[in-house]
């Protein structure tokens, strides 16, 4: 029996209606396979790797008046509708009152009856025996779930696991033949199930299992399953290749990959058993967790506690570069800058940090991916919703994959900083760098959302010389054996660092493409004990130097973020605000390539736009106070290239007294996105053309958009107009950086001489440059 469950990111869209529709809104999903519904479905549930999505029977059954309150809810489709469904099962609903509320074919309803009333027996039996256990292991609980039912906590998910081992109660796995019985398949992969019989064969080779990423979400996506495939492309030489994945979508689930695959849930609980499984089988060298993202990383320290060999960085060496305060002992030594910081468990204790660094500052939990939870924040109202709001969500959590309720960081916010991605590779002693990466917006924009090209076009030998030895003392200081990410900001050509991630980071396939080096195929080799100078002998490298050194008539790479705004909407049916912060948004990204920066800007628009950038028309412009004193420049700049501005009456009065004509529109005061019925209030300016930008951009009238928000977010005229922008598909840019590199890039698209080369071509002339 297969399941699939999607994967969801409303949490990403502030005000994004939930509702479920004809339109997709999942980001990812993912699959599970086993002997019945109930089984797949629980493990399934797990896969999400999303908290508090699991069936869950903590607290007090619910009484009537809640039964009747989630009947009505799961009336309107939404991600939590599963959970809704089982709360009012526990609740005495019958299939008929839900079939009523949901139209939900009742065989499915039968079976989330069925695994409410084994749960329920678990939770009241007086003693768990092995009959029980496998009862409840077929209806799709995990360890963990068995733990809670039996009121033994997280804790006790390893209490319920020595229980099973002790009654000889593991999984077995099955093969999914890929030859259709027509002829013995050599290619199987596997999933398990609490069956009598297991169909894994043995080996002789030894083993490396490689964990992958699960579900494509915001923030850990399809470039974790590329490292992934890599490392099972490269290690396959010598080692028999064993993936562990849950995600359909991906390559490194495609049943030829690699020289086994299961298709499990990437959780303490599934892997170990897998490695268990494996061990009988033949040698297992190790597990590999550098390359999945942050899934696989949080449950390093619980598998090497359990027995399981790591390969690569340990997770000792982890905790030093994800731990602020040992991280902070790393830099010391290293007499590295960081950002002034303090850690808060209460309200009061981040005031009291926020003051001591000073405002603005930037907020997020402890161990977080794509940037969740992150926010700028400006003063002390804003800081206590924060934190209000922050501190009952981490307080509330259980321990998710190994890693306890965590304390939230507080860092000084670098203002107009310029922020530079390091990717490397470590082998103990010595550096090669992957790939320097300068953000073409200004620090405040997650990396994962920014612009960036490599080679870095504005930085100095002197700050890369900087970058490289920073990324030597860090990578060192760690105890690094693989790949490192460290993102760094240059703030009054002082260097910060920001943060250090010892895995493989989402630029690795840009960096990778960009430089002509499989980082990753290197990286595998290097985790399982081999040097840098071997991966230079072998080819994998550059036999000198790295992706640090630029080279005269070397190829620029640009990335650019494909951002799905449009898809979500709030409950009114106006698109959710594009403003880009520290929390990550973006569900995808384009490169562009060419001989210099401005033409490879271009392309990656022409990728991420419909059409790419106008070469002439109009532009509307309304920008906050402090890019005034940027915006003349650019304004003559466009009306060189034959634009006609267009703007508010205080960014034309602004363009005025440098001489520079506009055509004045009417300003907008109220905001439009929470109630059908809003009240917009309008402006009219003395000599405007008498219509609103909103109203000028649903006729057609203009064609491109720089709109800066104030450096709160304000959100009326600027979101009314933004969300326009978006219906009409507009290129719209909300950063001076990136409006400076946007005009560059206009005069590339106008001369129309883009240079074309393939991505082997490009690959090969790094390497003549290198050797020349």
């Amino acid at each position: 029996m297969v399941t699939k469950v999607p994967r969801f990111a409303f949490e990403k869209f502030p005000g994004a209606d939930p509702s479920l529709t004809t339109s997709m809104k999942s980001v990812g999903e993912a699959m599970a396979l086993a002997g019945n519904f109930q089984e797949s479905l629980g493990k399934a549930m797990r896969s999400i790797d999303k908290r508090h999505m699991g069936f869950s029977w903590d607290g007090e059954r619910p009484d009537e008046a809640e039964v009747n309150e989630l009947l009505k809810a799961m009336k309107t489709p939404t991600e939590d509708r599963y959970l809704q469904l089982q709360r009012a099962i526990w609740g005495g609903a019958t299939i008929e009152q839900l079939f009523e509320a949901t139209k939900i074919d009742p065989w499915f309803l039968k079976q989330f009856t069925l695994i409410n009333e084994t749960a329920l027996e678990v939770r009241d039996a007086e003693t768990l025996s092995f009959r029980l256990l496998k009862k409840a292991k077929q209806a799709g609980l995990s360890d963990l779930q068995i733990a809670h039912l039996r009121g033994l906590g997280d804790e006790g998910e390893n209490t319920v696991r020595e229980l099973r081992w002790a009654f000889g109660l593991r999984p077995v796995y099955k093969t999914v033949d890929t030859c259709a019985a027509e002829f013995d398949a050599v290619t199987p992969y596997y999933y398990s199930c609490y069956a009598d019989e297991t169909e894994l064969r043995p080996r002789e080779r030894e083993a490396v299992i490689i964990l992958g990423s699960g579900p494509n979400r915001i923030g850990q996506g399809i470039e974790f399953d590329y490292t992934c495939v890599h490392a099972v492309q490269e290690l396959g030489k010598d080692y028999d290749t064993i993936m562990v994945n849950c995600n359909p979508e991906t390559v490194s689930t495609d049943y030829d990959m690699s020289d086994r695959l299961y298709f499990e849930p990437l959780t303490f609980e599934d892997v170990l058993e897998i490695y268990e499984a494996e061990k009988k089988m033949g040698p297992v060298k190790g597990v590999i967790v550098q390359l999945g993202g942050q899934t696989p990383l949080s449950l390093a320290a619980r598998l090497k506690a359990a027995g399981v060999p790591i390969l690569g960085t340990t997770p000792e060496s982890i905790d030093l570069a994800e731990n602020r305060e040992l991280f902070g002992e790393v830099l010391k030594k290293a007499r590295m800058n960081a950002p002034r910081y303090g850690t808060a468990l209460s309200l009061e204790e981040a005031q009291e940090a926020a003051r001591s660094i000073g405002y603005p500052v930037l907020v997020r939990p402890s161990y977080v991916l794509g940037g969740r939870g992150m926010e700028i924040v400006y003063d002390d109202a804003q800081l206590e919703k924060y934190v209000n709001r922050a501190l009952a969500e981490a307080q509330a959590d259980t321990v998710v994959s190994g890693r306890l309720p965590s304390p939230l960081l507080i860092d000084k916010f670098l203002q107009d900083a310029i922020e530079v991605d390091v990717d490397a590779l470590f082998d103990g002693e010595e550096l090669y760098i992957g790939g320097i990466m300068e953000h073409v917006e200004e620090a405040g924009v997650h990396s994962g959302d920014a612009a960036c090209t490599l080679p870095p076009s504005t930085l100095s030998d002197d700050q890369i010389r900087r970058l490289r030895e920073g990324t030597y003392a860090i990578a060192k200081g760690c105890g690094v054996q693989g790949l490192i990410n460290v993102q760094y900001a240059f703030m009054a050509n002082t260097l910060y660092v920001i943060e250090a991630n010892p895995r493989a980071s989402r630029t690795v396939p840009f960096a990778s493409k960009a430089t002509g080096v499989a980082l990753a195929k290197a990286a595998a080799r290097i985790m399982a004990g081999e040097t840098i100078a071997q991966q230079r002998a072998n080819g994998l490298l550059l036999p000198e130097g790295d992706g640090g050194v630029m080279h005269v008539g070397q190829q620029v790479a640009v990335k650019e973020s494909v951002l799905p705004f449009k898809r979500f909407r709030t409950p009114v049916g106006k698109t959710v605000d594009i403003l880009l912060g520290p929390e990550m948004r973006s569900t995808g990204e384009v490169m562009g390539f060419d001989r210099d920066f401005p033409h490879a800007f271009a392309k990656s628009q022409l990728a991420a736009y419909d059409g790419g950038l106008p070469t002439s028309g109009n532009v509307f412009i309304s920008v906050n106070d402090s890019d005034k004193r940027q915006l003349p420049l650019m304004a003559v700049r466009l009306v060189e290239l034959g634009f006609t501005l267009w703007a508010t009456e205080g960014t034309a009065s602004v363009l005025r007294r440098y001489g520079i004509e506009s055509k004045i529109v009417d300003k907008i005061t109220a905001r439009v996105d929470t109630s059908a019925d809003a009240q917009v209030e309008i402006k009219h300016a003395e000599g405007s053309v008498g219509k609103n930008v909103v109203e000028l951009i649903e006729e057609g009238e203009i064609d491109m958009v720089l709109n800066t928000p104030n450096s709160r977010g304000s959100r009326s005229d600027g979101y009314s107009i933004r969300a326009a922008a978006i219906a009409a598909d507009l290129p719209q840019f909300t950063t001076m950086t990136e409006f400076s590199a946007v005009l560059m890039a206009i005069e590339a698209v106008k001369r129309n001489d883009y240079q074309i080369m393939s991505i082997q071509e490009h690959a090969q002339q790094l390497f003549d440059l290198e050797r020349s």
